[in-house]
């Protein structure tokens, strides 16, 4: 079953959502990156907290039926970076959110406020 960029953003956002995700921010990165269409950045208050977040995207993910191509840093939940193919999930802990400030590097992004 293939899952759409725009399905996936939303699964993903939703997933972030249900599990109290602090500041979720999607980027459409449509013309300026190869690597995605979007990118999701949130953040979580604890380690705990990521891996619960990264834990719902995932659940979400394989009940849609779409790929999961790679999850980094579940173990130090500090910066879980999950891969979905066309949607890129940033998940920090809040330190870690500030330090990095994907959202400024990616400046050239539109934010995505209706999914």
């Amino acid at each position: 079953m293939s899952v759409k960029p725009k399905e996936l953003l939303h699964l993903a956002m939703e997933a972030a959502a249900e599990k109290k995700a602090m500041n979720v921010v999607a980027l459409d990165l449509t013309g300026i990156s190869m690597v995605a269409d979007y990118f999701v950045v949130c953040h979580g208050n604890s380690d705990t907290q990521v891996q619960a977040i990264a834990a719902e995207v995932r659940k979400h993910a394989i009940d849609a039926g779409a790929p999961i191509r790679g999850i980094e840093g579940m173990d130090s939940a500090r910066w879980v970076l999950m891969d979905l193919g066309d949607v890129v999930v940033h998940i920090f802990h809040r330190d870690e959110r500030e330090y990095y400030n994907i959202e400024r590097v990616w400046s050239d992004a539109k934010v995505v406020t209706t999914v």
